[in-house]
């Protein structure tokens, strides 16, 4: 599967310590982990913290042709501050060199030669008119790719408009139980529970699949018209920056191999979980277990 990745890369900082991460970039790590062909698209500033980031890309399994280092932009920051129970709080430090990205049209055109199955992308990035400008020229470049909208919504990041607008755009989306919450609120849906939030979203925005992460009680997903919960792996969270990201890649894993609701389910909440037990959100470690998890095929049980 070749997928194409737009978005922030940046460093977390939780309890002083940096962790590199920005969701697109903690996805395109996981996909390429689960053996995907992934091209990144993103900027850093031409400074310390952008050279690590494109040398820990490298070795990360991420090609670093697309991360471009620009003059005048800092290399995106956020601050993450862990409630008692693992959660992060975020404040992202604007602007940054992720908001720069400018393609050139010799890009769009080896971009569109790649023939990607997949388009992500989040709701941060497009927060700002050039990146979801680039957004919207990298989809006409590539119109038969299935667009992935991870909506991972950011204090004081987004508008109703700039959601709607996405969502309008995506066929397949993952969120979170705050953020149906929110989406039911700024859309005036009224109360709801998730089956009739996928349901009726799926029905009007035309979405393939739709799946809402809801922590410790796992996840649910519609998949056409195939709705299932499927029960979470209980472990100690250590944080849980970037588990949504580690369920992202699972889950197009598993739409990708056409496997049944309940096992992509299955398999994105068991690498949520290995990400969640461990300090930040690419662990090194994790890469071994991502190929186990791919040998252990849920379809073929």
């Amino acid at each position: 599967m070749k997928i194409i990745s737009i978005g922030e890369l940046l460093w977390d900082v939780i309890d002083g310590v940096e962790h590199i991460g920005g969701a697109p970039f903690n996805f395109s790590v996981h996909a390429a982990r689960l053996g995907h062909e992934v091209i990144f698209l993103s900027a850093v500033g031409r400074d310390q913290r952008g050279e690590r980031a494109l040398a820990i890309a490298s070795e990360l399994g991420v090609p670093t042709r697309f991360i471009q280092s620009l003059d005048g932009l800092a290399t995106g920051v956020v601050s993450v501050q862990l409630d008692a129970a693992g959660q992060p709080h975020f404040t992202i430090h604007r602007p940054a060199a992720y908001d720069g990205l400018n393609l050139a049209d010799a890009d769009f055109e080896q971009l569109s030669s790649f023939q990607p199955d997949w388009i992500y992308f989040g709701t941060l990035h497009q927060a700002q008119p050039q990146p979801r400008a680039m957004t919207a020229k990298l989809r006409a470049a590539c119109p038969s790719a299935s667009r992935f909208y991870d909506v991972n919504l950011r204090l004081n990041s987004y508008t109703p408009a700039l959601v709607l607008d996405l969502m309008k755009s995506a066929d397949v989306v993952k969120l979170n139980e705050d953020e149906l919450r929110t989406t039911v609120q700024m859309f005036g849906s009224g109360e709801m529970t998730t089956e009739d939030f996928c349901r009726r979203y799926s029905r009007q925005f035309g979405w393939q699949a739709v799946c809402v992460t809801r922590g410790e009680n796992g996840c649910a997903l519609l998949i056409g018209e195939d709705y299932v919960e499927v029960e979470a792996y209980p472990v100690k969270i250590a944080d849980a920056v970037g588990t949504g990201d580690a369920f992202a890649a699972a889950f197009v894993h598993g739409l990708e191999n056409k496997w049944r609701p309940w096992q992509i389910g299955d398999y994105a909440n068991r690498l949520a979980a290995l990400v969640a037990s461990r300090s930040g959100a690419v662990p090194p470690w994790i890469v071994e277990e991502c190929e186990r998890m791919t040998r252990e095929n849920p379809a073929q049980e």
